[in-house]
């Protein structure tokens, strides 16, 4: 029994690191806060209306890209629908995340330049998304 014990300690010696760096190795090869070129893709891509979306775009720096689109659907939509998407764009894509307070700043200043200098009617639309950046954006232009 003894010598059983001993063979089957060798076994989990020898086999268990194997595991756990394959494993490992099989775990961060695909994470979602790694940035790559396709990554740029896949934010350009995620437009509602991929015909809008030019080479241009999809040449620009991930943060660049998610700004342009967000911006285009503030003007398109409403800032609602714009804060949504980044909340969930920063959700996706958290190596973004330090870019999230000056994109919403960025949707603040176009909210208040939609609604004809209206500060009232763009801080309504105001969300806790990347703190207070987005009613920073409305107070700037105010």
């Amino acid at each position: 029994m003894n010598q059983v014990a001993r063979r089957l300690g060798k076994t989990f010696a020898l086999v268990l690191p194997v595991v756990l760096v394959l494993s490992g190795t099989l775990a961060v090869t695909r994470v979602p806060w790694a940035v790559s070129s396709s990554d740029a893709q896949v934010l350009t891509a995620s437009a509602k209306s991929p015909a809008r979306v030019t080479a241009d775009q999809a040449a620009r720096a991930p943060q660049e890209a998610l700004r342009a689109r967000l911006l285009d659907e503030l003007q398109q939509r409403d800032p609602g629908a714009a804060l949504t998407d980044l909340q969930v764009a920063m959700a996706r894509h958290p190596s973004l995340a330090k870019y999230c307070v000056s994109i919403a700043r960025s949707l603040g200043r176009a909210a208040v330049a939609k609604y004809d200098g209206s500060v009232r009617r763009a801080q309504a639309w105001s969300r806790p998304v990347c703190d207070t950046s987005f009613a920073t954006g409305v107070a700037a232009m105010g």
